[in-house]
């Protein structure tokens, strides 16, 4: 066999390929023990590229040897050398596959069909994780603010920001919604988002909210000496989301919010590439749990919340924590994490929103594992608090500035009462706090 029959294979040594010029599937598969999944990976990868499940006359060698998908790994778990026992019924393997970036180009569409598409219907074929090489990054802006931008935005250089979920979700007119935003704010919110649930709804349109909203923050800025960024959900169909976005930048909105996969990636990427859209942007987190729940199938976790959302142009992203009412296992909470904010060529880092049920007992943690680089987002932890949401957010406050000056919460709830109670509700080891 010559070299130009081997270059036409779906078959090639790691260091056989230049990465360069390949995005590269890591998928975990999962087979009955009578399918030969080395082999038939291969016939995977030609699927997802160049060919069909029977030969064609335009597939020919040369098209191959630019176009064809190639296999450049597959490692089966336990590693069996000597035989299969008898006993097992399921083979598990990690398979690798470089794609030609040229087949795809610098875009999220194709990349989904190519690296998920079919093969997502193939029987137990999980997307793991996905190298994308600096060529086809190149192709896109991502977050136009990032951290940096944010931090700048709300002269706050070091300290995580607080973020909070107005409550109840939906139903609400803005006139009760904008009370609600001030106190929020008054208790020391640096971002005050809509629920996901919320966006342009009959009873509390998106343009009601900004103009109401944006002026309680210009009260609240002139009596505290903080902004808050007021992050309007504009989710819609095509072409009415650009026009929610446009109209609220307009009337002065500072933020703005997308269930960017309910809405898809390519509306989040034209949102954050939009020079008119001139504010940071929110992704939010609705639907992922469908892509990435199940063990076997789908697309891991990182990759949804992190890795595209990062790539498509979110300036911070909402994922679940561990630590209140979500359903994560902590690591791959953290490889989310890393997605957002570890360095990924040009693009700059995105703040991490990790919430679900967080209250001000879970923030040394939050801290201490992520960093102050982070928002500590809160819902009912804030609404719900017995001395109202002003209250609730300035408890949210004590418990960040107590954990960066290296005080146990339990030590600054003796001189915050806001911060005792909610404690004393939320706070198991703090149930002995007197005098709340």
């Amino acid at each position: 066999m010559n070299e130009q029959d081997v270059l036409s294979m779906p078959v090639a040594l790691p260091e056989g390929i230049d990465h360069d010029e390949y995005i590269i599937g890591t998928y975990l598969v999962c087979f009955p023990v009578n399918i030969p999944v080395p082999f038939g990976a291969q016939f995977l990868a030609i699927e997802q590229s160049t060919g069909t499940w029977v030969p064609v006359p335009g597939e020919t060698p040369e098209v191959r040897r630019k176009h064809v998908a190639k296999v450049i790994g597959v490692y089966e778990v336990p590693d069996y050398e000597f035989s299969v026992p008898s006993s097992v019924e399921t083979r598990n393997y990690i398979v690798q596959t470089a794609y030609p970036e040229v087949n795809i180009g610098e875009q999220i569409p194709m990349l989904l069909t190519t690296v998920v598409g079919n093969i997502s219907m193939a029987g137990q074929i999980k997307l793991v994780d996905v190298y994308f090489p600096e060529k086809y990054v190149a192709g896109f802006q991502g977050p136009k603010f990032g951290i940096p931008g944010i931090r700048e935005i709300l002269g706050v250089p070091d300290r995580p920001l607080l973020n909070n979920m107005i409550k109840p979700c939906t139903g609400y007119t803005p006139e009760v919604g904008v009370r609600l935003f001030r106190e929020a704010a008054l208790g020391g919110c640096d971002n005050i988002k809509d629920d996901e649930l919320l966006a342009d709804a009959s009873f509390n349109t998106v343009e009601k909210r900004v103009k109401l909203y944006m002026e309680a923050e210009r009260q609240v800025y002139e009596e505290t000496g903080e902004h808050t960024l007021y992050t309007v959900n504009i989710s819609d169909k095509v072409p009415k989301i650009f026009e929610n976005a446009k109209r609220a930048v307009e009337l002065g909105c500072n933020a703005i919010m997308v269930n960017y996969l309910a809405v898809g990636f390519p509306v989040l990427q034209a949102l954050a590439e939009d020079p008119e859209i001139n504010v940071p942007i929110l992704g939010h987190m609705d639907v992922a749990g469908a892509l990435y729940m199940s063990p076997y199938h789908g697309i891991s976790s990182h990759i949804v919340m992190g890795k595209l959302a990062r790539l498509a142009g979110a300036d911070a992203v909402v994922f679940p924590a561990p630590y209140g009412k979500a359903t994560v296992i902590e690591d791959k909470f953290l490889n989310v994490w890393r997605n957002l904010t570890f360095p990924m060529y040009h693009l700059k880092p995105v703040f991490p929103l990790p919430g679900g049920g967080i209250t001000p007992a879970m923030v040394p943690k939050l801290m201490n594992t992520l960093g102050n680089d982070i928002v500590v987002p809160a819902g009912g932890g804030i609404h719900a608090h017995p001395q109202g949401p002003v209250a609730g957010a300035k408890a949210f406050r004590q418990a960040i500035d107590a954990t960066m000056q290296g005080i146990s919460l339990e030590e600054a709830a003796k001189e915050h009462p806001e911060l005792a109670t909610a404690l004393k509700i939320w706070g198991e080891p703090f149930k002995e706090i007197k005098g709340v």
